[in-house]
């Protein structure tokens, strides 16, 4: 098997701050890491690829730097690093970051062996879209299976997957043919250490770098900012809320006495509300 999981370097989220001037985020000085639940899908991919054998990929687009989270990702087992960094990819979107990872992805099955399954996560903790791993999955044809919280079994002479997917009211069994994309949810398994001889080996390891011209990039025009049709106008800290929670004493009240005095302060404290369903209730 080859797998290929999608990471992303972002800041640390504990540390960050928005600057009160200008609104957006200050990224001087905050210390960089990858994507958490993007640790679960390289975890996902190791199980498979030590179960069934084959080759994991791990495979991220950035400044120069991003190489710092590859290389933490070679410490865990992973067998090969793919920086996509290139200055026409500044200013990207989500259209325009699943377009050229998309592109890149079918580099690496051309250039080394052809990709069996795509892993990401199920979204990044910067952008928390959730967008660029469907959009990789449509622009590469794959089937894609999202929010999943396990890899029940893969059937390598069907190549058939089945896994569990967490859906409102319950999980879902589903079963897909391969090539796939898989997104992969928080939680979903214990992320290994690795050996001091793997990360002695991870600091020495090269890091595979590809321009737009390298990854087989063929349309510029998809990428940064010309690519990219949204355009982020201010980010913000909320302000914080003036009114506290109160705290209702429900002691010794059966669950309609509590249902009906908590509506009661409801209706008391947003008076309009209950002037809205009465009128939505008369039609």
């Amino acid at each position: 098997m080859h797998l290929v999981v999608c990471i992303k370097q972002v800041p640390d989220s504990a540390q960050i701050r928005v600057h009160p001037v200008t609104n957006t985020i200050m990224r001087q000085g905050v210390p960089t890491i990858i994507n958490p639940y993007d640790l679960f899908a390289i975890e996902a991919a190791l199980r498979l690829r030590d179960k069934h054998g084959g080759k994991v990929t791990v495979l991220t687009m950035g400044p120069p730097m991003a190489e710092d989270s590859l290389r933490r990702a070679l410490t865990y087992g992973v067998d090969r690093a793919v920086l996509l960094t290139d200055r026409a990819f500044a200013g990207s979107d989500t259209l325009a970051t699943s377009y050229a990872l998309s592109q890149a992805i079918l580099k690496i099955g051309q250039t080394y062996e052809p990709v069996d399954i795509v892993f990401t996560g199920k979204q990044t903790i910067d952008g928390d879209t959730a967008q660029v791993g469907p959009g990789i999955a449509k622009r590469l044809d794959l089937q894609q299976l999202t929010y999943v919280s396990g890899v029940n079994e893969v059937n390598l002479e069907g190549k058939t997957i089945t896994v569990e997917r967490r859906a409102e009211g319950g999980v879902q069994i589903l079963k897909s043919n391969l090539p796939c994309l898989i997104t992969m949810l928080e939680g979903t398994n214990e992320i290994r250490r690795g050996s001091i001889d793997v990360a002695l080996a991870a600091a020495r390891a090269e890091i595979v770098t590809w321009n737009a011209a390298a990854a087989g990039v063929a349309e510029m025009g998809k990428c940064g900012l010309k690519g990219s049709p949204t355009v982020v106008k201010r980010v913000f800290a909320p302000s914080p809320r003036a009114d506290k929670a109160k705290i209702i004493d429900i002691g010794g009240l059966t669950p309609d006495a509590i249902a009906t005095k908590t509506l009661d302060e409801i209706f008391n404290r947003l008076p309009t509300i209950e002037k809205e369903l009465t009128a939505m209730a008369q039609g």
